[in-house]
């Protein structure tokens, strides 16, 4: 058979040629990308807030770095996917607008824990205090660190102002009101105070609004039939 002409611009030539092929399939996943993440920028799914979801205040923001800082991201996701398992499991699945004031976002990709997207209000104070401290005398089953030092050290003198302040130029809406009050909001506090503060507000938010949400849509239901009534 005879050996068919192939020109530059072939499968053939990309084939033959490793480094021309990378490029090439350099250009191709750059491109890909560009065309999914791009218009997220501008989808307000993505950049506008939900109902329910504000900015961390200076104690929960505190508490969210003494997070990130032990590594508990390592082990629990704050993600809750579309399935009925988790649904059923953790509440109602995460929305990209959850995320809109976390730099950066900690969704996670291990469960070595269980996933702390709407753990907040779930369990009380006093319950976080010990199972930080040590997590066996609330659930014996638990391979997660203890962290009793956390109950001893004071956020006194960290710099919760410049933190504010990175923050909203990143394009969160604290004030200088609540820039100039951080100091005193954290005074006095310990570690393991802001860390539980942090816990107990993950997804309250949102719950609270979807619940007011769903009362009042409960009630705007019921007033017709109320009106045919008399």
């Amino acid at each position: 058979m005879a050996n068919k002409q192939h020109g530059f611009f072939s499968h053939q030539t990309l084939e033959k040629n490793i480094g021309l092929m990378i490029v090439a399939s350099i250009l191709v996943v750059s491109f890909a990308g560009l065309v999914q993440i791009v218009p997220l920028f501008f989808q307000h799914s993505t950049t506008q807030a939900v109902a329910g979801v504000e900015p961390y205040d200076a104690l929960r923001l505190m508490g969210r770095d003494v997070y990130i800082r032990e590594g508990c991201v390592g082990c629990h996701s704050q993600q809750v996917r579309m399935l009925q398992a988790e649904v059923q499991r953790y509440g109602a699945y995460s929305e990209a607008a959850e995320s809109v004031f976390d730099h950066p976002f900690l969704w996670g990709s291990k469960r070595t824990g269980p996933d702390l997207a709407r753990v907040g209000e779930r369990y009380s104070d006093e319950w976080h205090r010990i199972h930080l401290r040590d997590p066996r005398l609330v659930v014996p089953e638990s391979n997660m660190p203890s962290y009793p030092w956390l109950q001893h050290a004071l956020l006194t003198g960290q710099n919760v102002q410049d933190r504010m302040r990175a923050l909203r130029k990143l394009g969160v809406p604290y004030s200088d009101a609540e820039i100039e009050a951080a100091p005193q909001a954290i005074a006095g506090k310990t570690e393991e105070d802001a860390l539980v503060a942090y816990l107990q507000g993950l997804g309250v938010g949102l719950r609270k609004a979807r619940q007011t949400e769903a009362e009042q849509a409960r009630q705007q239901a019921a007033q017709p039939a109320a009106g045919q009534g008399d």
